[in-house]
C-alpha cells in the first residue's frame, strides 16, 4: 500500500473523538487504502481484530445491504458491548437516507465512526441537518507530487513530473507496468467510475452529449467559462445543447470531485465575483487519456497541479480580479491571504515582466510567489518570490 501520511495523521488526531469522521474525494483515490491504513495502525496500538468492523458497499460481499435498517443492523450486530468498536462505511452514499444509520451508530457511546464518499453532496441537505457539528470531513485527493515522488524516487524531478501528470496520480496506476495498461485502467475507471455513475445518478440519457461536455472541459482546463458560452461553443462546433443541460452536467461532474469550480474573488473591492469562474481536474492524467497531448497548455496543466496542493494545504482559492489583471490563484486561510501567479517558464524578460506586473500592482502586503519551472536561485522582484515550483510542490512553503 502507499503510505498517505498526512492523511492518516488526520485520523489518528481524531480517534476516538466524539465526531463523525467523513473522508470524501473522487473514486479510486485511495480512501479504502486510507481505511487499511488506519486499521493497520490500530493494531498497531493493541486495538484487537474483532473491534474493528469493515463495511465496503462496493464489494460484492455487503450486495445484500440495500437499505439504511440493514446497513444499521448488520453492523450493530458486529458490535462487541464493552469495548470501543471502530465502524469504517465504504461508499456509504449507495444506501438511500444512509445518514439515519449512521447517526444511529454515532450515538452509541462504544462506537467510533469512520465513513466515505464520492459525492460532495453527501455533507448536504438532512445530512447536514441531522449531523450538525457532529462530523468532520477529510477531503482527499488522487496522489500529490510529494507523495508521487516518495514512491518512485527523487532522481530527475522533471521526468518526473511529466510522468505524473501524464500517467495519472491515481494511486493505483504505480502498481501497473507500462503505458498500455495504465491506460486500460483509466478507461475502466472513466467509463464506469466516472460516465456511468454520473450518468445513472443525474438521470442522463444522451452518453455521447455527457462525454462531448466531458471532453470540452478537459480540453480547457484553466480557462474562464460560464455554462452559455460552453453551450455556445458546443452548438457552433455542430454539438447542439442548451445552457441548463450543461448546468446539470458541469453540476453532476462537480458533485463527483472529476471537476473543482474556482470562483473569482475581487481583489480592490474584496468581495466574491458569480461570473467568470474557471475549472481543474482532480487528475491531469484523465486529460492525457482522452485528448492526448492535443493542444495541451503546459501553463494551464501546471495550475492545475499548484490549484490541487492548494487545496491540500487546506486554503479556499479563488481565481483573483484586480482591475484588468487577473491573478492566478488568490488564497485565504486562517493565517490570512495569499497570491500565487503561475508561469511554466519566465526566462523570456517579456513574460517575468507581464507575470511581475500583475502581482505588483496590487496594493496590499500580503505575501505574492510566483511559481515556475525554471531553476534558478532564490529570487525576490520586490518582494515577489519567485520559487522553483517543484521545490515548493515537495516542500511546505
Amino acid at each position: 500500500m502507499i503510505e498517505r501520511p498526512l492523511y492518516l495523521q488526520e485520523l489518528i488526531n481524531f480517534k476516538e473523538k466524539d465526531l463523525i469522521k467523513i473522508v470524501t474525494g473522487i473514486r479510486r483515490c485511495g480512501k479504502s487504502t486510507l481505511f487499511d491504513l488506519y486499521a493497520e495502525y490500530l493494531l498497531t496500538q493493541g486495538v484487537n481484530k474483532k473491534q474493528i468492523i469493515r463495511i465496503n458497499l462496493e464489494d460484492f460481499e455487503f450486495n445484500e445491504l440495500k437499505t439504511y435498517e440493514d446497513l444499521y443492523n448488520y453492523a450493530a450486530s458486529k458490535l462487541k458491548k464493552e469495548e470501543t468498536n471502530y465502524v469504517f462505511i465504504d461508499e456509504v452514499q449507495k444506501i438511500t437516507d444512509f445518514q439515519k444509520a449512521c447517526d444511529s451508530l454515532y450515538i452509541k457511546k462504544n462506537v467510533d465512526l469512520y465513513i466515505t464518499g464520492s459525492n460532495s453532496k453527501l455533507l448536504s441537505g438532512e445530512l447536514a441537518t441531522l449531523l450538525s457539528g457532529r462530523y468532520i470531513e477529510i477531503k482527499m485527493f488522487p496522489l500529490s507530487f510529494k507523495e508521487y515522488i516518495s514512491y518512485v524516487g527523487k532522481s530527475d524531478i522533471s521526468k518526473k513530473y511529466i510522468d505524473y501528470i501524464t500517467k495519472s496520480s491515481f494511486p493505483y496506476t504505480l502498481k501497473l507496468d507500462n503505458p498500455k495498461e495504465i491506460r486500460m485502467y483509466l478507461d475502466g475507471l472513466y467509463n464506469t467510475v466516472i460516465v456511468n455513475d454520473i450518468a445513472e445518478r443525474k438521470d442522463i440519457k444522451d452518453i455521447g452529449m455527457l462525454k462531448d461536455v466531458i471532453k470540452f472541459m478537459f480540453d480547457n482546463v484553466g480557462n474562464i467559462c460560464s455554462s452559455t458560452s460552453i453551450a455556445n461553443t458546443m452548438t457552433s462546433n455542430g454539438r447542439k445543447i442548451s445552457v441548463p443541460t450543461i448546468e446539470k452536467y458541469l453540476e453532476a461532474l462537480v458533485e463527483s470531485f472529476v471537476l473543482y469550480k474556482v470562483p473569482r474573488y475581487d481583489i480592490k473591492g474584496k468581495n466574491y465575483l458569480t461570473t467568470g469562474s474557471k475549472y481543474y481536474l482532480s487528475d491531469i492524467g484523465l486529460r492525457y487519456y482522452l485528448l492526448g497531448s492535443k493542444n495541451a497548455d503546459e501553463g494551464h496543466i501546471l495550475e492545475n497541479v499548484v490549484y490541487l496542493e492548494l487545496l491540500r494545504r487546506g486554503y479556499e482559492v479563488y481565481i483573483g480580479k484586480n482591475d484588468d489583471n487577473e491573478v492566478d490563484f488568490v488564497t485565504i486561510n486562517e493565517k490570512g491571504t495569499e497570491y500565487y501567479q503561475v508561469s511554466y517558464t519566465v526566462k523570456e524578460e517579456k513574460t517575468l515582466k507581464r507575470e511581475l506586473k500583475t502581482l505588483d500592482n496590487i496594493n496590499d502586503h500580503n505575501s505574492k510567489f510566483l511559481l515556475t519551472t525554471d531553476y534558478t536561485p532564490y529570487t525576490s522582484h520586490n518582494g515577489i518570490k519567485q520559487i522553483n515550483v517543484f521545490d515548493w510542490l515537495l516542500d511546505d512553503y
